[in-house]
């Protein structure tokens, strides 16, 4: 069996710890383990013959140091654009399937909570069986609300360890979801799967034969870069853009789904990340430097400043470097329109935090005036920086941390904490960490133009052009 972690998306509507360049399932939300880190720990009780992980281009180093920072080892398949879960998993069945295996693919997501992963791996394995007979199985969350964000699952007759679906039922107003609830015959459609790869080929090719053929044409040209797997771009362009429910499951008459009862949630918004969540004695959640007094039934996150809260019921309370939001817990629905209204200022705060992770480490901008910036960076061990250039910023570089290998024009030094170099504008130059430890610095730019895209790349070992 093998895994196939779908990380995409850009998790808005937890906005503003969830940006569209660091996005929730890379986020650490209920533990110190990132929402990706989570699933793939889960997965490896399972499955040792490795994990696919599709995400988008944006977020391809991420995905790969978080992998890494486990220990795990994984392929990271990239999509171009995004083109729903169907060509996603199409892409994972046909990879999975090209050195002449037919393995049986547990399908997740990488942004799911699930608390009990003893009950995940006893009703994954007791799935396994139905999906070697030629089934291909979901997973139902057994409901214990009235939600109506989430679609249904109608269970038809039993099978083994699950039941044929009677049918797939979009989100229902509330008496609806009520009605479902008390009948007992409906489940959550959780989004994840368990089928052989060739089952599902042969599914989506009967029931949507253009999906597949785009999928198997894009991945006629593919190209392996380090940990990544690129697959022709204008091809997969021209794929459906389609989710598997509507391209197979809601179709095909081998749906089965399995029952589970495990602590699920797809944290979708900051309500339901409050559910999950410890609370104290009154029923608060609290993350980071909080003081509360008279405050009840609220989440408060704080990534930096101290937050005190004093009367406040049934809130929500986010800090970030950047941004503070706050909202009644029953509207945090509409934190999606706060983000359309930065998306169509192009403001920055809804692409990424102050705070921006690059393959080689991190940077965070202390500070920014009309003709300077100050940014604090940080050097993975053994990484460098692209060898560069700068049309408009000279910089000037404090080791705060660490040692530094500098090329700066033909000089090349290696600098210990408390030691400084000077770069001029135009001066081809470069950073490396060779030591053991993180190496630190402080950077200050200078010049009329500060973008990150007066940034002349010469030499990089990550592929970026």
């Amino acid at each position: 069996m093998k895994t196939v972690i779908m990380a995409g998306g850009s998790g808005s509507r937890l906005w503003p710890l969830s940006r569209s360049l660091h996005p929730k399932q890379f986020l650490p939300l209920v533990d110190d383990t990132t929402m990706l880190q989570a699933t793939i720990q889960r997965a490896e009780k399972l499955s040792g013959d490795g994990h696919l992980i599709i995400c988008n281009e944006e977020h391809r180093f991420i995905a790969a140091e978080q992998a890494r920072a486990i220990g795990a080892v994984a392929d990271i398949l990239l999509e171009p654009v995004g083109r729903n879960t169907a060509p996603a998993i199409a892409l994972a069945a046909l990879e999975a399937m090209a050195e002449g295996d037919d393995p049986l693919l547990l399908v997740l997501a990488a942004d799911h909570v699930i608390t009990d992963s003893d009950v995940f791996c006893q009703q994954v394995e007791k799935a396994k069986g139905l999906a070697e007979q030629g089934l291909l199985v979901t997973f139902g969350i057994v409901p214990n609300c009235p939600e109506t964000g989430y679609g249904y699952i109608r269970c038809g007759s039993s099978v083994e360890a699950g039941f044929n679906v009677s049918e797939f039922v979009e989100k229902p107003d509330l008496p609806t979801a009520e009605k479902y609830v008390k009948s007992g015959e409906y489940l959550w459609n959780s989004g994840m799967f368990l089928f052989r790869a060739s089952r599902y080929l042969e599914e989506l090719q009967k029931y949507c034969p253009e999906i597949f053929d785009r999928c198997k044409d894009a991945l006629q040209k593919t190209a392996k870069d380090m940990d990544f797997i690129r697959i022709d771009a204008e091809a997969f362009s021209q794929c459906p853009d389609d989710s598997i429910d509507y391209a197979v499951m809601e179709k095909t008459d081998a749906a089965v789904v399995v029952p589970l009862d495990a602590g699920w949630s797809d944290v979708g918004n900051w309500s339901s990340l409050w559910d999950v969540l410890p609370k104290d004695n009154q029923a608060n959640v609290v993350h980071g430097d909080v003081i509360t007094h008279n405050t009840e039934n609220t989440l408060i996150n704080s990534t930096g400043r101290m937050v005190a809260a004093i009367g406040i019921k049934d809130a929500v309370i986010v800090e970030t470097a950047d941004v503070v939001l706050v909202a009644s817990k029953d509207q945090v629905q509409d934190v999606k329109h706060v983000v359309e209204r930065l998306k169509a200022a192009d403001r920055a705060e809804v692409k990424s935090h102050r705070e921006v992770y690059r393959p080689w480490g991190k940077y965070d901008s202390i500070d920014k005036g009309e003709r300077y910036q100050v940014k604090r960076i940080t050097v993975l061990p053994g990484r460098k920086l692209s060898l560069q250039m700068h049309h408009h910023r000279a910089e000037h570089w404090v080791i705060v941390s660490g040692m530094a290998k500098v090329y700066n024009g033909n000089e090349e030094r290696f600098l210990n904490e408390n030691e400084s170099i000077y770069i001029p504008v135009g001066t081809v130059h470069s950073l490396e960490n060779p030591g053991k430890i993180p190496l630190e610095l402080i950077e200050v730019q200078s010049g009329s133009y500060l973008g990150e895209d007066d940034i002349v790349r010469l030499e990089d070992s990550y592929g970026r052009v």
